[in-house]
């Protein structure tokens, strides 16, 4: 198609979603990288009858930057996905944001997890390097007894339970920030998150030995937004008229005939296949009414994951005081009070933005979430205090943070595998209902989820999927496991 700018492509599309609502052969719900997939998916299989319905005014799902700073010092930031993670290494397996990434001239720079970073705690700047690279060595062993375990055919248990019986008991403020540096990516603490499921997560994407793309990750720091490499991608394809923005979307009827959307509006939209691309916790919510409901085995399915939520926060000030390495650690007496902090304000990165964040997980998430800005400000400068105790810390110049947990549209930032989801489970997660409902996004994928690369290789599996069943006018479904049980009955 002729290049436009992404703003009157927009523009556009938003015109014919106020007008246009016909039938279609396949309707694509969510705009992320999931459904962007699967509808360049159908196109490349000679499929272009299909309508991606999206709640926000743009595409990118999860995938959300916004202008952030005082006036005069604005940058771009990133509220949700901000990495490449795991790219590649030499000749190996390329991880396909990556390929998307260069493809689409996407800025980006060199995230060095584990060397350029500062250790603090309650007395400020303390040295234990010792011990995070301790934590590491920790949870190295964890992820080679979980594979230990699967060889052997050992059940599941909890990655707290894998780190105990590999000696690895934190107690001291710095040990429990140490380890939490390792499990933050996860969204959830060690008690919540599966001991092999997280380690073989963490294997596929950054362990070349275990088929892995590489150890690398890179941060955006594009200022058209990390969003850009698939709204680029999008318009290599897309024509305004396959896409209808501030769409959302609150019953979805389905039968062996087709499927019908109502929207918020109360505007229907009928197709013969759709693929839901909702994130796990918006299946969760009841945000999103099936009719009929779903299955009994696809919603045990979809209520055994759990959605983390990974929370970003955000201040400016008008000169920097902090650390000159990419990433600190604060220990505090509390597991997960703001222990990651992350300058944007280096050569390379963001200079001269005066922006600095911090990072907080989980049920931290949804306490901060609960509070006001004012108060989750007071924290940070009372913990900014604490870690620069001769530096009188100044009123930032601008703050925020996104409250995913919150927001209807998703309802978290990424899906996790809890040590009681079982392959069976997830065969259902992924597993369409009748032929004519499909599912994809990141917590469908089995090596992958919880990461945007699972995101983009489910919609790309699925689209190929719709495209034959619209071809061939039949499907053939996925596997479904209608009763999941125990390797061995309880005794009591």
């Amino acid at each position: 198609m002729p290049h436009i700018s992404w703003r009157l492509f927009l523009a556009a599309a938003i015109a014919l979603t106020e007008t246009t609502k016909d039938h279609k052969s396949v309707l694509i719900l969510g705009g992320g990288v999931a459904g962007v997939i699967a509808a360049r998916s159908l196109h490349q299989h000679g499929i272009d009858d299909f309508l991606i319905i999206e709640a926000r005014d743009e595409l990118g799902g999860r995938l959300r930057s916004k202008e952030f700073g005082a006036d005069g010092r604005q940058a771009t930031i990133e509220l949700g996905a901000n990495w490449v993670q795991g790219t590649q290494e030499g000749n190996g397996p390329v991880n396909p944001i990556l390929i998307l990434a260069q493809k689409h001239g996407l800025k980006a720079a060199k995230s060095d997890y584990y060397n350029s970073i500062m250790t603090y705690d309650e007395t400020g700047l303390v040295d234990y390097m010792d011990i995070f690279k301790d934590a590491q060595d920790a949870y190295t062993n964890l992820t080679i007894a979980a594979g230990v375990r699967v060889q052997k055919r050992k059940v599941d248990c909890t990655a707290r339970t894998g780190y105990s019986l590999v000696g690895a008991k934190p107690k001291t403020p710095q040990e429990m920030a140490a380890e939490y540096y390792i499990d933050w990516e996860y969204a959830q603490t060690p008690e919540q998150t599966s001991w092999i499921a997280s380690s073989w997560a963490n294997n596929f994407t950054y362990d070349v030995d275990q088929g892995g793309f590489s150890d690398g990750n890179l941060l955006s720091i594009d200022q058209r937004g990390f969003k850009h490499f698939i709204q680029a991608e999008a318009q290599t394809f897309l024509s305004p008229k396959q896409i209808s923005l501030n769409s959302t979307v609150r019953t979805i009827a389905h039968s062996g005939d087709g499927v019908e959307v109502t929207l918020a509006n109360g505007t229907r939209i009928s197709g013969r296949y759709a693929i839901s691309t909702f994130s796990l916790g918006v299946l969760q919510n009841d945000d999103v009414l099936f009719e009929p409901p779903l299955p009994a085995w696809k919603q045990e399915a979809i209520h055994s994951m759990t959605m983390g939520t990974y929370t970003k926060i955000f201040l400016q000030f008008e000169e920097k005081f902090w650390f000159d390495t990419q990433f600190a650690l604060y220990a505090d007496r509390e597991r997960g009070r703001y222990p990651v902090w992350q300058g944007l304000d280096l050569k390379n990165f963001l200079p001269g933005s005066g922006i600095v964040f911090a990072t907080v997980t989980g049920d931290y998430s949804q306490r901060i979430e609960a509070m006001t800005d004012a108060e989750v400000q007071a924290e940070l400068i009372d913990v900014l205090q604490t870690m620069f105790p001769n530096t009188t810390i100044p009123t930032p110049t601008a703050f925020f943070f996104p409250r995913w947990f919150s927001d209807p549209l998703y309802r978290g930032s990424y899906s996790n595998w809890p040590s009681g989801f079982v392959s069976p489970h997830h065969t259902n997660l992924r597993a369409n209902v009748g032929n004519r409902l499909w599912f994809a996004g990141e917590a469908m994928s089995i090596k992958y989820f919880g990461f945007l690369h699972g995101a983009y290789l489910e919609g790309l599996d699925i689209g190929t999927i719709i495209a034959k069943c619209v071809r061939e006018h039949e499907c053939k479904s996925l596997p479904v496991i209608k009763d999941v049980s125990n390797a061995t009955p309880f005794v009591v």
